[in-house]
């Protein structure tokens, strides 16, 4: 009988998504692999590939659809000699027991109980992550084949553990016959660095009463929906404590216009914010006690600097990662945010390049803000604001002078991360702007 294809959950904050458009018609036959839709997730339009051969026999979702939940069957597809036109696999009721008489037996000789319902046949859509578990499950399949060495995962889990580093043989599948899909590789990505308490539910705002000042109620997209409710937990559940220095960066402005001027030929114009990243990244490395995360009753400690960098997009808010930042040149990091952030404002970042992270930076220096307290995003345990550069008194040598200033404030999890510590990444932080040579040796 056909099998349901379900919602699949693309990332692990997603609740529900807007099936965008379908690349496939209801008698379409499609093997593992092939593109079936495209999926608007809280962070970006995503494709929907499947698992399986079979025949698409029936769309239940139509294009266009919002707020279409994580579990909710979308299509049916016919795997091969079954019928296309028969409806899906159902559980078998339970039989009821029979009534009690005069003549019942003691309770010791009751027969056994009935067996529960079977339960559904499970989808063999990817991200299944979003269907909810029996209350006893069975035993976790593993990832491998019974016979032979072959692991059974979808091509798409395949290429993003390829650019993940995730090694597919230590991960259990949870699609069809234990096949590894996309939804386990995101748990495998984060669940290293989740808290293990689970996190309460945030509180509903209180109802607003506009009265008759004139107004238009806006829908919450689903991205607006993920960042309220993320911020929401964070400044709940994570205790943060601010470190702000002031940083005199004349020398910097110097050196990014010596070094603009060196790659005007290969078409590479570097800004304040990738020095930033690239200064953050090897502070990070300098003070190993700031790259970390919270876990619970552990603390995981990162060896290279994947620095996430806020991107204001439409309707939102997204961190693309710049992957081992403390190794790249400030060339390479120039070209690698420019492309993440123009892809990002299309909508068209990859899971792995905006999930994962060991540090925030966030630069509101391009709108004259002078400093701000940033909400650190978890599973991370800092954030770096940056304020704008602005000519100020400063003592420059036992002498009162004129220099150009900005402020830098770090969040820190106080859980993971002492005042002590957080000072020093500040300090090596402020060092490394103020003497950028540094950054290039």
């Amino acid at each position: 009988m056909p099998t349901e294809l379900k919602m699949p959950a693309l990332s692990p904050t997603m609740e529900e998504g807007t099936l965008a458009k379908w690349l496939v018609k209801e008698g379409d036959a499609v093997k593992s692999g092939d593109i079936l839709a495209e999926i608007e997730t809280d962070k970006a339009t995503m494709e929907f590939e499947a698992v399986d051969e079979g025949t698409i026999s029936k769309i239940l979702v139509a294009e266009g659809s919002d707020g279409v939940k994580v579990g909710t069957p979308i299509a049916l597809i016919a795997g091969e000699g079954e019928d296309a036109g028969a409806a899906p696999a159902k559980p078998e009721p339970a039989k009821a027991p029979a009534a009690k008489t005069e003549e019942t037996p003691k309770a010791a000789e009751q027969p056994p109980e009935p067996a529960p319902p079977a339960k559904p046949v499970p989808s063999k859509v990817e991200g299944g992550g979003g269907e909810t578990p029996p209350a006893a499950p069975a035993p976790a399949v593993a990832a491998r084949a019974d016979s032979g060495d072959r692991i059974k995962a979808s091509p798409l889990a395949r290429r993003l553990a390829e650019a993940q580093g995730i090694d597919l043989a230590s991960l259990k599948g949870s699609g069809p016959g234990g096949r590894i899909v996309r939804a386990d590789l995101g748990a495998a990505g984060g669940a290293a660095a989740q808290p293990t308490a689970a996190a309460a539910p945030s509180p509903h705002a209180a109802p607003v009463e506009p009265g008759d000042i004139p107004h238009e109620v806006v829908k919450l997209s689903n991205m607006r929906k993920t960042i309220a409710r993320r911020l929401t937990e964070s400044k709940q559940q994570i205790p943060h404590i601010y470190l702000t220095v002031d940083i005199q960066f004349d020398a910097l402005l110097k050196l990014r216009s010596e070094l603009n001027a060196g790659l005007a030929s290969r078409n590479i114009k570097l800004s304040v914010n990738d020095l930033m990243i690239k200064a953050l990244a090897a502070a990070l490395i300098e003070v190993p006690e700031c790259n970390v995360s919270f876990a619970g009753d552990t603390l995981i400690k990162y060896s290279r600097a994947d620095i996430s960098v806020a991107v204001s997009i439409p309707g939102g808010l997204i961190t693309p990662i710049v992957a081992n930042a403390n190794a790249k040149s400030i060339s390479a990091i120039a070209a690698e945010v420019h492309d993440l952030a123009a892809r990002a404002k299309e909508g068209k970042l990859q899971p792995n390049e905006y999930q994962g992270g060991t540090a925030s930076l966030s630069n509101m220096g391009m709108y004259g803000i002078k400093a701000f307290d940033a909400v650190i995003n978890p599973p991370q345990a800092m954030i770096m604001a940056i304020g704008a550069g602005e000519k100020r008194p400063y003592v420059i040598n036992d002498s009162l002078q004129i220099a150009t200033v900005m402020s830098a404030t770090g969040s820190f999890d106080h859980r993971a991360i002492d005042g002590a510590d957080g000072a020093r990444l500040m300090q090596a932080f402020k060092r490394l702007v103020e003497n950028p040579l540094a950054m290039l040796a």
